[in-house]
């Protein structure tokens, strides 16, 4: 979704030879009681459907590493504090959004795509969690480090995701209530925007400027446009030209391809370099329908965009009906 994977070929051989040592010294000797398991008391396992295939899982994880944004989400969201975690390739830390006193002594392990092989078994974690999207290639390296568990993407098979991640920590109950709870909040903004009826009546888009890209009209294949639907707004007919569901690209001078009547607006990077500024003052953004009915709203891209779970959900919906019903 954002611009972060970088040489893989050389970030792949050193990652390998440190992991392997890695390994190697937490294999001599170790005192940890954790890796001390005795012989008459095997650890408990269960085994987690992935897209991998099935991987056994400890029953009750205790060290959990996590290696996207979502995965971080989904183990917040259910109880579980990781002991490391990578970030955005773009920020030094985790999201602001997520509970400041949930994520402070979780150790940084690298850029998402790129997390730190070394680190990550420096952590002695008992489960992994990532996707194939992001970590791939990589796969038996980290399954060397620890069960881990991928999903085959992220973005708009969160829910799925979220599932599978439940699975593997153990928090199916959790998940349940999880579920309940979002399912309740999207009623009650649908309600407040004035039932189904109204809000299918009204036409949103989602428009995001990325530094060293086109500007992207979000189509219906992604994290937001899922939370849309859930909500039941109309999507803009722009929306079904996106290129896979995900997004449909233009240029600034293009910009009035996505009028609707509300839009909401996000920045990744530099809002000068990726054209928001530049953008925002033309004469075609200043002539959009939602422009002119004040129907324009800015919001947090770390949140809107990068969050992609019910945790990053939950505050999502709540902005979005502030802002709607303002």
């Amino acid at each position: 979704m954002t611009p972060l994977l970088r040489d893989r070929r050389r970030t792949l051989v050193a990652g390998s030879l440190a992991v392997t040592a890695a390994l190697a010294l937490a294999g001599c000797g170790s005192s940890d009681p954790a890796a001390d398991s005795s012989s008459d008391s095997p650890a408990k396992t269960r085994t987690v459907s992935t897209a991998n295939g099935d991987v056994d899982v400890p029953a009750s994880p205790k060290r959990v590493v996590v290696l996207d944004s979502g995965e971080l989400d989904s183990a917040i969201t259910l109880g579980v504090r990781p002991v490391g975690a990578t970030h955005s390739a773009s920020e030094d830390a985790f999201p602001s959004y997520l509970p400041a006193s949930e994520t402070k002594d979780i150790t940084p392990v690298g850029e998402i795509a790129n997390a730190n092989l070394e680190s990550v078994a420096a952590l002695k974690p008992d489960l992994i969690l990532t996707s194939k999207v992001r970590d791939g290639e990589r796969y038996d390296e980290l399954s060397r480090i620890a069960p881990t568990v991928m999903t085959e993407a992220t973005g708009s098979a969160w829910k799925e995701n979220f599932q599978v991640h439940a699975e593997a920590l153990g928090k199916q109950a959790e998940a349940k209530k999880v579920l309940a709870t979002y399912d309740t909040q999207v009623a009650k903004v649908t309600e407040a925007l004035g039932g189904k009826e109204k809000a299918a009546a009204t036409d949103v888009n989602f428009v995001r400027f990325v530094e060293g890209a086109e500007i992207r009209i979000y189509g219906k294949q992604n994290y937001i446009g899922s939370l849309l639907a859930d909500i039941g707004t109309g999507r803009p007919p722009i929306t079904d030209k996106a290129k896979d569901g995900f997004s449909y690209d233009v240029s600034p001078e293009k910009i009035d391809l996505a009028d609707a009547d509300v839009i909401f607006t996000s920045t990744y990077g530099d809002p000068g370099k990726a054209g928001t500024t530049k953008t925002m003052n033309s004469g075609l953004w200043k002539g959009l329908k939602a422009t002119e009915n004040d129907k324009v709203f800015k919001v947090d891209d770390r949140l809107w965009i990068a969050g992609i779970g019910y945790t990053a959900a939950g505050k999502i919906l709540e902005e979005f009906e502030t802002l709607m019903t303002k």
